[in-house]
């Protein structure tokens, strides 16, 4: 049974999708979402999800509107606008699509997949999902789609089955009524998702870590809120002011609020620095967010984002901007609000609230600071770069190198060089590449990476016969050969450098 439209969006059932509607003139607008995205992934796995959607965008006609999708982190996304009857067709070949793939195009769509990573840039803030939350996971949005040379037909085929299922999904249209002919019966059905188990790799927060550039990246992770929304305003607003407008170091400098799932968002802030400018970047954030928690924000600086907030409710088509978000809820199982309680919580926040909030980011706060920086000095431990324990077995020494050795043990693997060691547990071994001439680079869940180079170190057979023996089969990718000036060569003189470390 339909349920009643609640301040112009309409909900109901279509073929066992979750379905909501709220009309709006000129071109209609569709989308199919689905709670299955990168964090569902492994990182053997990567790229699965949007392998599927772009096979299942492969036919999709020009002659269907302005269309495309999208695979974030928990969901993925199938997005249409046009004419009603460009729209019907649309959805109705997506679900077609994925109900029968067209997987003579898998590897070729694999290759199209490596194009469109070599293409992307990596973003202000990609390494810090991986310090998080580690090789998986959330954490996987750091990394790229390492998964696609291992991904078969049937590995497709099963995750398609598993999560692109009628009960996994939630449709949204601008209309006022289900278009006439829509037809979703081609999706599986199966059952609703949570949203992906949250994972850490940091032993303590708040941390720093050490960036490649010059900029300063903070993230951190609170409860959904309006308050917690303003909060991400305020801190964007104080950074610009301070950074740019008063200092002159940022030409960047902003926050945003991003719903993680159902009940968490991640607070994102950045500033860009030139390298004379890193140190009074640096400086000047850590002011912000020790100000925001410190003591209350002005009245003045509060209902200014208040009221820009508010304004977004003023739009004359409402109920149809909302449906995207609105549908995310629902895929997530986070309670949609109404306009008048959205606009009520808005009004009632105060500056101690928004207070409380920056003090529960802060403490779980993760800043990625310039290189060769540290924010010790403002209360964050440095995330660690090794690990804490080693494995026992056999141990080699490296060629050339001074106080670098590889054990490599019955549990796993560790190489230990002059400034920590590095450990890889079978069990824990998130991912294996294999290369024929016999390197191995195993990379932990906690992000930890161990290269095991046959040339680098003197390696008898049994060793890399072990390390195959051990490491789960699903985590296993095998790569194509690599050139020869590729495979890495000792040194011609010693020398007391290590190599090789953390999270890569």
């Amino acid at each position: 049974m339909a349920e009643p439209t609640v301040d112009g969006i309409r909900t109901t059932t279509v073929s066992g999708v979750r379905t909501v509607l709220a009309a709006r003139p000129g071109p209609m607008a569709a989308g199919l979402l689905f709670r299955v995205g990168r964090a569902d992934e492994t990182l053997a796995t990567s790229g699965l999800t949007h392998l599927v959607e772009h096979l299942a965008l492969h036919e999709r006609g020009l002659g269907e509107g302005h269309y495309n999708g999208a695979t974030a982190d928990a969901y993925t996304h199938f997005h249409v606008q046009g004419t009603p009857r460009e729209v019907l067709a649309y959805l109705n070949g997506v679900c077609a699509a994925l109900a029968d793939l067209p997987l003579h195009r898998l590897e070729t769509e694999k290759e199209i997949l490596r194009t469109e990573e070599a293409g992307r840039g990596g973003g202000a803030n990609r390494r810090l999902p991986l310090w998080r939350y580690g090789a998986q996971g959330y954490g996987l949005l750091s990394y790229p789609e390492l998964g696609l040379p291992r991904l078969d037909a049937a590995t497709v085929q099963s995750w398609v089955r598993t999560w692109f299922t009628r009960e996994n999904a939630v449709l949204w249209i601008t209309a006022e009524d289900v278009p006439a002919g829509l037809d979703l019966t081609p999706l599986p059905s199966g059952t609703w998702y949570g949203t992906p188990a949250v994972t850490s790799a940091l032993p303590t927060t708040p941390a720093y870590l050490g960036g490649e550039d010059g900029g300063v990246v903070y993230d951190t992770v609170v409860r959904r809120s309006a308050a917690a929304g303003l909060y991400a305003e305020l801190l964007g607003r104080e950074l610009f002011r301070d950074l740019r407008k008063k200092g002159g170091y940022s030409y960047t400098a902003a926050a945003d609020y991003s719903p993680r799932d159902a009940d968490f968002a991640v607070v994102t802030a950045l500033a860009d620095a030139l390298a004379d400018k890193q140190d009074a970047v640096l400086g000047g954030f850590v002011d912000v967010l020790a100000r925001l928690r410190r003591r209350d924000v002005e009245r003045a600086d509060l209902d200014a984002v208040r009221e820009a907030a508010l304004a977004h409710f003023d739009a004359p088509d409402l109920p149809a901007v909302r449906l995207p978000g609105y549908a995310r809820n629902l895929l997530y199982g986070h309670r949609n609000q109404s306009v008048a309680e959205l606009c009520a919580e808005l009004l009632a926040v105060t500056p101690r609230q928004i207070r409380a909030v920056a003090q529960e980011g802060a403490a779980a706060g993760l800043l990625q600071v310039p290189g060769g920086r540290d924010a010790e000095w403002a209360g964050f431990t440095q995330a660690p770069l090794y690990s804490l324990a080693t494995v026992n077995g056999p141990t080699y020494p490296a060629i050339g190198q001074d106080g670098v050795h590889l054990v490599v043990g019955e549990e796993g693997v560790s190489l230990l060089t002059p400034g920590g060691a590095a450990t890889v547990r079978y069990e824990e071994c998130a991912l294996m590449s294999a290369v024929p001439d016999g390197a191995r680079r195993l990379t932990g869940r906690d992000g930890i990476v161990v290269a095991v180079e046959p040339t680098l170190f003197r390696l008898p057979p049994q060793a890399l016969a072990l390390i195959d023996a051990r490491v789960a089969d699903t985590a296993v990718v095998r790569e194509a050969p690599r050139a020869a000036e590729d495979i890495p060569q000792p040194p011609k003189e010693k020398t007391g450098t290590g190599f090789f470390r953390r999270k890569k």
